[in-house]
């Protein structure tokens, strides 16, 4: 089965201009259960909000293979609404502070209304040169209210969640834009997946879905992991590429291929499932690239759960993630679905085995 690349496009458009932020998954969680549900017999949720569509096995004794991506984008929260209408947050994940003076950002009210605002920064006209970067708590955002009472009267509470307002746009033949790839990525793979695989018969129960929380400490995938008790787990998940000023090892670098994660700071890729992968990858003339980062992914929980899950990211890299806008390479996206559709394709007892314990 292929899919035509203007319904991918279609869902990364849908995803990543969908408003997700930390805890306030819902919109996201609803596309992509709507779009899974033709190719699963189940879903089966955590208390956290976490999600997975099940693809039963006809093996009466199948093993549980998961596959985690996460809902949720870097955003803010309302703290604070002054007297002259202007809102004050602060940030739900890591974040610059030097890059959101002046840029537009959607407020998403008690309604579900989503509101427009632009950030404060200080004219040039207006500068002494004696200020230094702001912090996130000394921005505000303008929405155009006159007054706290104006604000409210909008809908808007302190609690609410702010993130960019950012359209997906293509920039070149290969190439586009959009916020939130990180991690709505791993939502489309997800749907996509499911899809690719609906007519194929697996030795395994495959669970597909996605966690919460992730950009505020992994904090969805535990529950996830214990919910589910895999056999193994793949994590999808996107991460910084480092490319603009220069070609580095292990730094990601876009439309070199998928991101075959050998370290980062939460978990360490086991070595046999590295060598699964690599063979697998090669075999199939799927381009990759090695990644290492310092941060990590929500590998880095599932991986400890229960008496161990071994686990591996197949990941895509992005420009300028955890920002208003991320560049990436869309043949890095298929190199990762391939090599995600035949890691399991070629799944079965015995390699569930090997990667397990050897």
């Amino acid at each position: 089965m292929n899919i035509d690349k203007n319904t991918t496009l279609d869902r990364i458009k849908s995803l990543t201009e969908m408003h997700g932020a930390p805890a306030f998954e819902n919109d996201v969680k609803e596309y992509m259960k709507q779009q899974m549900e033709p190719y699963i017999d189940e879903f089966v949720e955590n208390r956290m909000g976490g999600f997975f569509g099940v693809k039963k096995s006809k093996n009466p004794n199948a093993k549980r293979v998961m596959i985690a991506a996460h809902m949720d984008e870097i955003a803010f929260m309302v703290t604070n609404i002054t007297v002259n209408g202007m809102l004050q947050f602060t940030n739900l994940g890591g974040v610059a502070n030097d890059i959101w003076q002046g840029q537009r950002l959607a407020v998403k009210n008690r309604h579900g209304e989503q509101i427009i605002g632009v950030v404060s920064n200080i004219p040039k006209h207006f500068r002494t040169g004696n200020e230094g970067a702001p912090q996130i708590h000394d921005l505000t955002l303008d929405i155009g209210a006159e007054s706290e009472e104006d604000v409210r009267d909008r809908g808007i509470e302190i609690g609410d969640t702010i993130v960019p307002n950012t359209t997906f746009t293509q920039l070149s033949e290969n190439r586009y834009s959009a916020k939130a790839w990180d991690n709505r990525y791993g939502c489309v793979i997800a749907i996509e997946i499911l899809e690719l695989l609906h007519d194929k018969e697996l030795d395994f129960d495959l669970y597909v879905g996605a966690n919460v929380q992730e950009e505020v400490g992994l904090r969805g995938a535990k529950a996830s992991a214990e919910l589910i008790n895999p056999d193994i787990a793949f994590v999808v998940d996107c991460s910084p590429a480092n490319d603009v000023k220069s070609t580095q090892s292990f730094a990601g670098q876009l439309g070199q291929g998928t991101l075959i994660r050998i370290k980062d700071g939460t978990m360490i890729l086991k070595p046999t499932f590295r060598d699964y992968l690599l063979q697998l990858a090669d075999h199939h003339h799927i381009n990759y690239q090695y990644y290492i980062s310092p941060g990590g992914t929500d590998g880095g929980e599932i991986h400890k759960a229960n008496i161990g899950i071994p686990t591996a990211v197949i990941g895509v890299c992005a420009r300028y993630i955890h920002s208003t806008d991320a560049v990436f390479d869309i043949r890095d996206y298929y190199s990762a679905r391939e090599l995600l559709q035949q890691a399991l394709l070629n799944l079965d007892d015995d390699q569930i085995y090997t990667l397990q314990y050897k």
